[in-house]
């Protein structure tokens, strides 16, 4: 796994992300106004996600290598009085990251993801939590009308991390060989090939389409092929499937992105 921001930069954006979400929250009309984003849950149950999910992960970082995920248990029931509710989302922010600074970054803990590009580490689990905070945080200004590009360290370092720990997998590719890159206008680029041998991510050394030899990638030169350009916090945005693919500059054969999104390696 590529890292691109150190530990306590990962601590202190997510953090940042926490503190913008509950600035989101505070400023709602209502607890119960529906998240556009996530249509099946109001404001209030996305804050009740982000509360119960980030003192699972502080249980979890703190436990160790372990076989599954840590929940809390006999955990008090969230507050819906928005005072108490925001009291509340701060606390377990604070879990989380008392946690993650106890554990360091290199200390093994459990996650769903394959490790094929990202660790079972304490690191990794913060790398992917700022990235939960970041999209989260969006869902609620966009729910309260008043929706932020991601940061842009929190989305570059967001592509790639999606790339490499939601997408990664020695699963076979269902179909035709692909390679689909994704350009940022900040100056970076990566590259997604997929292949009977499964999906492997690399950054590519310059922006714009490089050749596949210079990311230390060989693929079928029959290959179908995809890119998308935008800003770093669009491809976030839009690998979370939070804006139309639309919203960006494409070019290529677009079917290969669909069956991207479309894909459960477990299936």
């Amino acid at each position: 796994m590529t890292m691109t921001l150190e530990f306590p930069v990962l601590l202190r954006l997510i953090d940042e992300r926490s503190t913008a979400f509950r600035a989101a929250v505070a400023s709602a009309p209502s607890l119960d106004v529906q998240v556009p984003t996530c249509p099946e849950w109001t404001l209030f149950d996305l804050a009740q996600h982000i509360g119960e999910g980030r003192r699972d992960w502080a249980a979890t970082v703190a436990a160790g290598p372990a076989p599954a995920k840590s929940a809390v248990e006999g955990a008090p029931a969230v507050p819906r009085e928005r005072e108490a509710l925001l009291a509340w989302l701060a606390e377990s922010t604070e879990q989380l990251l008392d946690a993650l600074r106890k554990a360091g970054p290199d200390r093994g803990c459990w996650t769903w993801w394959e490790t094929l590009q990202s660790p079972q580490t304490s690191g990794a689990v913060a790398r992917h939590q700022l990235q939960q905070m970041a999209v989260h945080t969006y869902d609620a200004q966009i729910t309260v009308g008043g929706p932020q590009p991601l940061p842009d360290e929190v989305a570059l370092d967001g592509v790639d991390e999606f790339l490499s720990t939601c997408v990664a997998t020695t699963s076979p590719w269902p179909h035709k060989p692909a390679a689909v890159d994704f350009h940022a206008s900040e100056g970076r680029s990566w590259r997604l090939s997929l292949s009977a041998d499964g999906a492997r991510s690399a950054r590519l050394p310059g922006p714009g389409t490089m050749p596949a030899t210079a990311a230390g990638q060989d693929p079928d030169p029959a290959a179908a092929f995809f890119s998308a350009r935008g800003t770093a916090s669009e491809l976030v945005l839009s690998l979370y499937d939070r804006i139309p693919v639309n919203s960006l500059e494409i070019d290529g054969d677009r079917r290969v992105f669909e069956q991207l999104s479309a894909w459960d390696p477990d299936e």
